[in-house]
């Protein structure tokens, strides 16, 4: 399968120093984008940015927090400063901590509503007027935003979380109705069950068990397999949206 339109853009990557995000952007950089970093632990950034230009690619490394406006404005300075303008947008960073509502976790819930909501929300309003300038430029824009499954299907205990994301699917449902006669593609992709960092941070022994379960009986996606789906998707010929990919593992109803 040809990724070769890839080569020659410039991409921003949220959440990059693990999981769906690190895998997308070493995917991305594989094919010829240049790739801005994006994620907390500067660290693992530092690695991720060598091993990809180890490779010959290029990345630049952005410590920043979405859940900080001031933090996310020098990240766009730094990005602007270094590269120019980004035409394609990776919302990848999230975290997911189920617990049943009667704990009534309110650090949890604050904790996801400021990352997956609000932080995509801040990196979408700070990065817009990129792409719809690429777009006017006539280059092909993309912003990607990935949600989840349980968007639209129920687990029990992971009520918040699901809340979050299907804000996420919404807000993407919309943006395209914004955007998308300013030539920006918006693509919303939801993952089924995927090995990621994401389950670690679970502090409910319970929840735990049942999700390690769940790998065992329905052998989870990579988050290679998503990063996989997010270049096909942004690779497509300028006039075409893939608006929307629900992607499970084959075992996963």
């Amino acid at each position: 399968m040809s990724y070769d339109t890839l080569a020659g853009r410039t991409a921003l990557v949220t959440g990059a120093a693990s999981g769906m995000g690190e895998a997308t952007a070493r995917k991305l950089a594989a094919h010829g984008v240049r790739v801005a970093l994006l994620a907390r632990r500067a660290h693992r950034l530092t690695e991720l940015a060598a091993k990809i230009e180890g490779d010959g690619g290029q990345a630049l490394v952005v410590a920043a927090d979405v859940t900080d406006q001031a933090s996310v404005d020098v990240a766009v300075r730094q990005v602007h400063a270094a590269y120019g303008h980004v035409d394609l947008v990776v919302n990848a960073a999230g975290v997911m901590l189920p617990n049943p509502i009667t704990h009534g976790r309110t650090d949890e819930w604050q904790r996801m509503l400021d990352t997956n909501v609000a932080g995509a929300l801040r990196v979408i309003r700070a990065f817009t007027p990129d792409l719809i300038a690429s777009a006017e430029d006539g280059r092909t824009a993309d912003l990607v935003n990935i949600s989840s499954i349980g968007a639209h299907i129920t687990f029990p205990d992971y009520a918040v979380y699901g809340a979050t994301k299907a804000a996420l699917t919404y807000l993407s449902q919309s943006l395209r109705a914004e955007l998308g006669p300013r030539d920006v593609r918006v693509t919303n992709i939801e993952p089924g069950l995927t090995s990621t960092e994401l389950g670690g941070h679970i502090d409910n022994a319970e929840l735990s068990g049942q999700l390690a379960g769940m790998f065992d009986a329905l052998t989870g996606l990579s988050a290679e397999d998503i990063a996989d789906l997010i270049a096909y998707a942004t690779s497509r010929a300028r006039h075409v949206n893939l608006r929307h990919a629900v992607i499970l593992p084959t075992r996963q109803a």
